[in-house]
């Protein structure tokens, strides 16, 4: 191989890394858009307080309750325990039988 043609291929090499790295951190540059809102996980790190939500289930109203000190402990079993009571009597699982035990 000539030395011509060795430093022909690296500078090819260099110039597609070069590319790589410009594309990969064009890709992951924050948009005008995301530079614009602050981060709000970085927000509830910095003042110590998450932002609060609203819960989407009742399960996750009853553990914001739990957390919170609203309900107790056995309360909010009991109350999980309802959930599931009425879940089962809606949609009970069916089970096919095995011809082996009929």
């Amino acid at each position: 191989m000539s030395q011509e043609g060795w430093w022909c291929r690296m500078v090819v090499l260099l110039v597609a890394t070069l590319g790589l790295i410009a594309a990969a951190a064009l890709a992951f540059w924050p948009s005008r858009d995301e530079r614009a809102e602050p981060d709000r996980a970085a927000t509830a790190t910095e003042t110590g307080h998450a932002e609060p939500t609203a819960p989407s289930s009742l399960e996750g109203v009853l553990t914001s309750q739990l957390i919170a000190g609203e309900i107790t402990r056995s309360q909010y079993l009991r109350a999980q325990e309802q959930i599931a009571a009425r879940d089962e009597e809606r949609h009970p699982m069916n089970v096919p039988w095995d011809d082996a035990h009929s």
